[in-house]
């Protein structure tokens, strides 16, 4: 089996994009030729005579590279056979992690890499950039992290306690509140009824605060539910991963001053890299970023969901100008040492240990606040009574 060269990938980035593959089977070459073949025209071990050599030539992908010690498989897929503005990431999707990667004798095939800079990549409304100009009343010159803060309990409450809650998670400073990913458009909350109570109150203070609202909807209702919490005054929204990352590109094409937030609660489904098959977490960002999102879910360093590769997720968000929310138990104690590990562009997204404080809500958002600004008061020294302190050169 012929390998193209160096050279050969280089004249290839015009017309190809690249993907690389974890892959475990016998025979290396032979799961290469499946995906490249069965990824792209047909049947990889049956030639008919509907492929002729012309349409194998453009149409088929090529092996760029098989590296069996490490057992890698990197295979370039043809420009000319996804149309990335209508047919998006769905199709790109079905195209290099379809049904060829999961045949019998192909014990294993995850996609690790992606390569493919002549996509139309759509640039967030916002990122980082758009986060500190937005929240400069907070006085974000660069050198702090923002703070969010999440509605708990994430579900039950009406509008009223809803409005409650956020007064107390304002008036400690939050830069961002983001609803829970299980409120979506329950019939005791509707967008209708708590997404103009929170924005009438938030319009009336002098600091400006986004508000995520959960639209979490199947394909017919979520560009409805984009352009009407617009209407109803909201600034941002916010989507879990299950509505697909399509939904975040459509999203951002209707051009809205809107904020997208990227929620992944469930991303372990497809992510995990002990599956058997799998996207790495970093190419799902990636793709994200491509899509036009605000500000994603990253992860977290420290706390119950320590991401160990947190650090080169975050690097690719940056490389979009999307801003990564660490969260998954975050506390005062832990700012110090994030803040040491992936620097200052990020949000602390907090839930619980807002809520959780022995002050309560307002105390527990003052503590993050006193954190993250290195004023520490008693709200703070009681979080770290609670929580405890992690070491910033851990």
């Amino acid at each position: 089996m012929k390998l193209i060269t160096q050279a050969d990938k280089d004249s290839l980035k015009e017309t190809h994009f690249f993907v690389t593959y974890s892959v475990l089977g016998k025979d290396l070459d032979n799961i290469a030729w499946d995906i490249a073949i069965g990824q792209s025209v047909g049947n990889p071990n049956i030639r008919s005579r509907w492929e002729t050599e012309e349409l194998f030539i453009n149409h088929s992908c090529k092996i760029v590279n098989i590296d069996r010690e490490n057992q890698i498989v990197e295979i370039a897929f043809p420009y000319v056979n996804l149309d990335w503005n209508t047919d998006g990431v769905a199709q790109l999707l079905c195209m290099i992690q379809g049904g060829q990667t999961d045949i019998s004798h192909v014990h294993r095939c995850s996609v690790i890499g992606l390569e493919a800079p002549k996509l139309k990549t759509l640039q967030p409304k916002y990122g980082i950039s758009g986060f500190r100009k937005f929240v400069s009343t907070r006085s974000h010159d660069g050198n702090r992290p923002f703070l969010g803060g999440i509605v708990k309990p994430k579900t039950g409450i009406n509008k009223y306690t809803l409005l409650e809650m956020i007064k107390e998670m304002v008036d400690g400073g939050v830069d961002f509140i983001k609803e829970d990913g299980i409120l979506s458009n329950p019939a005791f909350c509707t967008i209708e009824e708590r997404v103009p109570l929170v924005m009438n109150y938030l319009a009336g203070k002098a600091q400006k605060v986004i508000y995520s609202v959960c639209i979490n909807s199947d394909p017919a209702h979520i560009l409805n539910r984009v352009n009407r919490v617009h209407e109803l005054g909201g600034n941002s929204i916010h989507l879990n991963f299950w509505s697909g990352l399509g939904a975040y590109k459509s999203i951002r094409e209707l051009d809205l001053p809107i904020f997208i937030h990227y929620q992944k609660s469930g991303i372990e489904t497809i992510c995990n890299p002990d599956n058997k098959y799998f996207i790495s977490w970093k190419v799902i960002c990636q793709l994200a970023g491509m899509c036009g999102v605000d500000s994603i879910h990253a992860g977290m360093v420290g706390g119950y969901s320590d991401n160990k590769d947190i650090k080169s997720t975050i690097e690719v968000l940056h490389s979009y100008n999307v801003l990564p929310a660490l969260s998954c138990g975050m506390h005062p104690g832990l700012v110090s040492m994030v803040n040491n590990t992936v620097g200052v562009d990020y949000m602390a997204n907090v839930g619980g240990a807002l809520h959780g404080h022995p002050g309560g809500t307002l105390a527990g958002t003052r503590a993050m606040r006193q954190a993250i600004n290195e004023e520490y008061g008693q709200e703070y020294k009681e979080a770290v009574k609670t929580w405890g302190y992690i070491n910033a050169n851990r």
